[in-house]
């Protein structure tokens, strides 16, 4: 988020099936896993994904560095602590299941989807703000509405009759849940909430709040809540490890409170964390993706560090560019420019 530096924002395994299986999966699945201070990106723009999975070498690769081992020749395999093993041969690593397919079908039900232009500011703009800025191409607000992680903890608007009037003006709205960061998260404003060794048990309790605090605020069941995940150095695999853990309890908390859980974070560590996660057969993943990747355009779908297929359709979120100062109806705020294909919060019944 635009927290990406000083002052602000962010397994029950699934066993993967032996070759003939996953190859018959493979071909009948849909795969589709599925803002104040001045941040920093810390990655370049880059070319366009590839449309074909990487071959098992180079996956099993990037898994060992992120958190997850390699299990020998036979294929892959979660860290021995997680309990998961993998049957699939060095030749050929399926994708992993789709993250609709854990997700309630009474939630997806619910779900608003959302395709266009969204901003995210550190503090909720004043209502006069959000009515001037109806004037702009932007149809969506990125709101960091708990977690003791925001930049901006003192929000001086938020509220539920302020989601209530944005909502009824026609904004969407993307929640945002800045909780605990990575041990080895990069940001220096960030270290002072790392989270502990018992990081799952942290995350189901940061889940809980998370839904809790939607829930004081009209947000309601089947709504997408955005994890917060600030850069962190995931190719420390002992930290890699708790951050997985942490980021797979908030989402199971959250998927079992009634809503969609979302992750952000910079598409060259958490993101592609994810990622390495969800081809090693991981389960507990984030049912939505916002990656953080400016200078790169606003392509929802060419993120080289995301498999073609990957967190899709209407399961990913862009912030193409930071730190933008822009005045729509006289009024002027800095924001980070997002392009969305993703569930929004619900507020009606």
């Amino acid at each position: 988020m635009r927290s990406l530096t000083s002052i602000r924002p962010w397994y029950l395994g699934i066993v993967t099936p032996p070759l003939a299986v996953a190859t018959t999966l493979a071909a009948l699945l849909t795969l589709s896993p599925p803002a104040s201070a001045t941040p920093v990106p810390d990655v370049p723009a880059v070319a366009a994904a590839p449309d074909a999975s990487p071959d098992a070498a180079s996956v099993a690769s990037s898994v060992a560095s992120s958190g997850l081992s390699v299990d020998g020749a036979s294929g892959l395999s979660a860290n021995a602590s997680s309990g998961l093993s993998s049957g699939v041969g060095a030749a050929v690593v399926p994708d992993a299941v789709p993250a609709d397919a854990v997700d309630s079908p009474a939630v997806l039900a619910r779900a608003v989807q959302f395709k266009g232009a969204a901003f995210d500011t550190c503090q909720a703009p004043p209502l006069a703000t959000m009515k001037a800025w109806r004037s702009s191409s932007y149809r969506a607000v990125g709101v960091y509405f708990g977690g003791r992680g925001r930049g901006c903890p003192d929000q001086q608007h938020l509220s539920r009759s302020w989601l209530a009037s944005v909502d009824g003006m026609g904004w969407r709205v993307l929640p945002i849940f800045v909780g605990s960061q990575s041990p080895c998260v990069r940001s220096a404003a960030k270290k002072k909430v790392r989270m502990g060794s018992r990081s799952a048990a942290q995350g189901r309790t940061e889940g809980r709040q998370a839904a809790e605090a939607a829930g004081k605020l009209g947000i309601r069941q089947g709504s997408a809540l955005y994890l917060d995940m600030e850069a962190y150095d995931a190719d420390n695999a002992g930290c890699a490890r708790t951050t997985l853990a942490f980021v797979r309890a908030w989402n199971r908390e959250v998927r079992g409170q009634g809503f969609l859980p979302g992750f952000y974070s910079s598409a060259a560590s958490g993101v592609r964390h994810m990622e390495q996660a969800r081809r090693a057969g991981q389960s507990d993943l984030p049912s939505v993706m916002w990656f953080a990747r400016w200078g790169s355009g606003s392509s929802l779908y060419g993120e080289p560090t995301l498999h073609a297929d990957a967190w899709r359709p209407h399961r990913r979120i862009h912030q193409y560019a930071g730190n933008v100062t822009e005045t729509h109806g006289g009024r002027r705020l800095v924001v980070d420019r997002n392009t969305v294909d993703a569930p929004v919060a619900r507020f009606k019944p």
